[in-house]
């Protein structure tokens, strides 16, 4: 089966759908699909509920999604750094299921495997447990999490050949594997394409079973996150 597509549009075809629950990968600013991104945005399709680990930022990342108002609901470990998620989410409009960030990608990680269920002492005795089922092992009280199964993922890589089998770079690699591995259909979207038998086998970290579909984006725009601090009292810039 031919997995490469040759625009992100055409590797969204016929795959989104209103209402969906949708994972999309990336950590921060680092490993977004922003091919995928603003092609999803182009379906116009609404009530999206969507698995990420954060919502972008404003004009950028998920934050395009939000502004065209199609997300109903985030599940995420960290909403920062958005101006207008932040006032969707204080004025009603938008739905957030807060979940711990090590919960997050072990939910995607079950997903992927197969489990259905796990375990975990994160966020018992918080509002993170509530409505939950809780139970005792060893002594110690754990709560239960589902796992997570998206429709369908959309993620990041740096470089596959044609079956699939992918290679990340640094921090992409955070959350985009689990978030593939968990989708029932996963786009990929990455900056190379090798032919097969390119790849040394001990090089690849995700195999191509779990890519459905693939796009070029050789030029990805990359945005950097930069630290800023506030100047000290009486502290001086500049020469």
């Amino acid at each position: 089966m031919r997995k490469i597509f040759p625009t992100a549009a055409a590797a969204l075809d016929g795959l989104i759908h209103d209402g969906q629950l949708l994972a999309v990968g990336g950590f921060g600013l680092c490993g977004i699909p922003e091919a995928l991104i603003d092609a999803l945005r182009d379906t116009g399709r609404k009530n999206l509920t969507v698995i990420s680990n954060n919502a972008g930022v404003d004009g950028f990342g998920l934050g395009k999604l939000l502004e065209t108002r199609q997300i109903r609901k985030m599940i995420s470990s960290y909403v920062g750094e958005n101006k207008e998620f932040e006032r969707q989410y204080l004025a009603g409009e938008l739905e957030l299921e807060f979940t711990p960030q090590g919960t997050l990608a072990e939910k995607l990680r079950a997903g992927g495997a197969g489990i259905p269920a796990f375990f975990t002492r994160t966020g018992v005795g918080t509002m993170v447990a509530e409505g939950k089922e809780t139970r005792e092992f060893d002594g110690k009280a754990y709560v239960m999490e589902r796992a997570l199964v998206p429709a369908v993922s959309l993620a990041k890589a740096y470089l596959a050949d044609e079956s699939g089998n992918l290679v990340f770079r640094r921090t992409a690699r955070n959350f985009n594997p689990a978030v593939i591995m968990a989708g029932k259909v996963s786009v990929v979207e990455v900056e190379k394409i090798v032919p097969v038998g390119s790849l040394d086998p001990d090089a690849v970290h995700l195999p191509g079973i779990y890519v459905h579909r693939l796009v070029l984006n050789a030029t990805p725009e990359k945005r950097i996150e930069k630290r800023t601090v506030r100047e000290k009292a009486g502290e001086k810039t500049g020469a």
